[in-house]
């Protein structure tokens, strides 16, 4: 199909001989606004005829010229998407095409919604997911962090939940956190790969897969400790095991320190795997630590309540001040349930 790239001068549609037969429609036709939006000349041509192709209900190849040109002007329309995908299923447009077109557009708007719905319905159709891996890697590769390309990359998975599509996924997630262990975007989809998209072969042994995935993770948190996303991966696996905290005091307790444990000359190769200690540099103690010490002793009740609001104080006073009153909420919420 024929693209509507915008040029620098581009021609109106109501300058163009092949649609004279089209009655465009204002959007405030008989209406005087009391604020309206001042588009360009070229979006409102392009959108007045648009109205007048849906008034008609056409779905032809120049239609698809008109929201191209529309959606290059303001890829968040999504009426234009909407119609546009009417208009390809009614001339049963070669939608290998279009997916060519989608690939230029979702890098160049990859944080809109709009341009990875429409992915999504084209795919549908063509029920051909197995390129769509090494497109959404590429992507990342632009924005390691986008919500709407790692939304599309689950969807995908899911929807089609072919053995041949998950086989890879792990050692996917696993170069991504290599590239940059701060991903939140990653642990998540970690998480979901290994807990939310049910079991796949070779990973029947729940319990197995559970305790893989605390060493990984503890071993992330060793070599970045102020690092949320992996604390809260941490929290999710010890969560769905139905694991207590307090099994992970003696993990926790040395990133709590100010400074890092100090190592004899006959262990610095040697890694824990089991309690791996904050590396040299961890710049200590670990918010997050103290964070997770605290709810330990909050969850132990009695005398180790106290514990938990000495942390808390700790928070709010030097290590975290910036959630000051959060702390002070936490410290507050806990006293008024002391009986």
């Amino acid at each position: 199909m024929a693209s509507a790239q915008i040029t620098d001068n581009p021609l109106l549609f109501a300058e163009r001989p092949e649609w004279q037969d089209v009655v465009p429609l204002e959007q405030y036709e008989g209406v005087r606004p009391l604020a309206p939006i001042f588009y360009t000349p070229e979006y409102k041509d392009a959108t007045d005829y648009f109205r007048g192709i849906v008034k008609s209900g056409e779905k032809s190849p120049r239609v698809l010229d008109l929201t191209e040109n529309i959606i290059r002007q303001n890829p968040a329309h999504y009426s234009a998407w909407q119609y546009r995908y009417k208009t390809l299923m009614a001339l049963n447009a070669p939608l290998d095409e279009e997916l060519r077109l989608m690939d230029e557009l979702a890098v160049k708007y990859l944080k809109t919604y709009q341009v990875w719905h429409h992915r999504r319905l084209l795919v549908q159709q063509t029920c051909k997911p197995a390129p769509e891996l090494e497109f959404i890697a590429s992507c990342l590769q632009v924005d390691a962090k986008n919500y709407h390309t790692w939304s599309y990359r689950q969807w995908l998975l899911a929807h089609f939940n072919d053995a041949a599509l998950w086989a890879n996924e792990l050692e996917f997630v696993d170069r991504m956190l290599d590239a940059d262990v701060r991903n939140n975007s990653a642990w998540h989809h970690r998480f979901f790969v290994v807990f939310q998209s049910g079991v796949r072969q070779g990973e029947e042994d729940r319990n197995d897969v559970v305790r893989r995935e605390l060493t990984y993770v503890k071993v992330k948190i060793s070599f970045a400790p102020n690092n949320a996303s992996a604390w809260n991966y941490l929290r999710g696996v010890l969560d769905i095991s139905k694991t207590p905290y307090s099994a992970f005091t003696s993990f926790v307790t040395p990133y709590c320190e100010a400074e890092p444990p100090q190592l004899d000359d006959t262990s610095t190769d040697i890694m824990d795997l089991d309690d791996p200690l904050p590396s040299q540099d961890a710049q200590l103690p670990c918010t997050a630590a103290i964070e997770f010490m605290a709810d330990i002793h909050e969850r132990l009740g009695g005398d180790s309540l106290r514990v938990a609001i000495d942390h808390w104080s700790s928070l709010a006073n030097t290590h975290d001040t910036s959630r000051k009153k959060y702390w002070e909420y936490r410290i507050r919420e806990a006293l008024s349930n002391v009986h």
